[in-house]
């Protein structure tokens, strides 16, 4: 059966297209014109202005001058390590906590929830962090990065809600049978909630993937730097550390070319996992904003 539309419908229908396709453009437009000009020549960056809607003199080689920094290679390296473990760390205790936030019965439960939420709107703030993080003395080292925001309080909120409308008689059966809590939390709530895990784990990823000022405060050392505090210092700070000479290098290096090609090589890892995961965004995003 075809539905038929108002006018009033069908203008707001048109307006919400129009809308979408211009948030669309915004965004895809600039994305486009970053990768356009790192294939481009970067004696032509030097001299062109404006958006580049393909690359001009097509070439590969501000992608050697980016690989030919050894603090790329470094700087991925720690930070797949930080996403790796961070986020791994990140699920365990956020399913964990979740869980045990989202059982019906204890009245600690309600307070350890109002505690919980308290946390996100209220913050100690960058320098008593940075004195806790310094007489744990983490200072130094990569767990620095992982440890202070290993729980997220809107993510644990999220998966708290998600878990909290699971029907009560699926857990109460499993008691009935003798699961206990470990074998009901694995067997039945990780299942249920996947969507909005799946949700989460992209949340903690790309909040570690895109993290950069922690390594500022904390880490010392220029091998232990992650990825977008390299590109940082090389977009902010000009800091285009490269070991190689010549005249067409250094034309490289004065040029925006390498950092259009630093942005797309630090933007496409994180940018490649959407995909897998965009089938569960929107049910699991979903789950947190209907339910109380």
């Amino acid at each position: 059966m075809k539905v038929k539309y108002t006018v009033g419908e069908q203008v707001f229908h048109a307006f919400v297209v129009v809308v979408t396709l211009l948030l669309s453009l915004a965004v895809i437009i600039p994305l486009l014109s970053i990768v356009f000009a790192s294939f481009s020549d970067p004696v032509e960056v030097m001299k062109h202005t404006g958006l580049y809607w393909h690359p001009i003199k097509s070439t590969i080689f501000n992608y050697q001058m980016v690989f030919k920094n050894p603090n790329i290679l470094t700087g991925y390296l720690n930070t797949i390590f930080v996403v790796l473990v961070g986020t791994s760390l990140n699920l365990a205790l956020t399913i964990i906590a979740a869980y045990v936030l989202s059982r019906k019965g204890p009245r600690l439960i309600k307070i350890f929830t109002v505690l919980v939420v308290f946390t996100m709107y209220f913050q100690g703030g960058t320098i008593p962090s940075y004195l806790i993080v310094n007489k744990l003395g983490l200072v130094g080292h990569r767990a620095a990065l992982i440890l202070p925001g290993a729980v997220n309080t809107f993510n644990l909120v999220v998966l708290r809600t998600a878990m909290a409308g699971v029907p009560e008689s699926l857990p109460e059966s499993a008691m009935i049978d003798g699961a206990g809590h470990g074998r009901i939390l694995t067997a039945i709530m990780v299942p249920v909630t996947k969507a909005s895990i799946a949700v989460i784990t992209l949340y903690y990823a790309v909040s570690h993937w895109n993290s950069w000022f922690p390594a500022m405060i904390y880490l010392k050392k220029k091998e232990m730097y992650p990825l977008q505090y390299i590109l940082r210092m090389i977009l902010i700070q000009d800091d285009t550390q490269v070991m190689t000479s010549g005249t067409r290098d250094a034309l490289a290096l004065s040029s925006d070319a390498v950092k259009y090609a630093t942005i797309v090589v630090a933007t496409v890892p994180i940018l490649a996992v959407y995909p897998f995961l965009q089938k569960y965004f929107v049910k699991g995003v979903m789950v947190g904003a209907v339910k109380g």
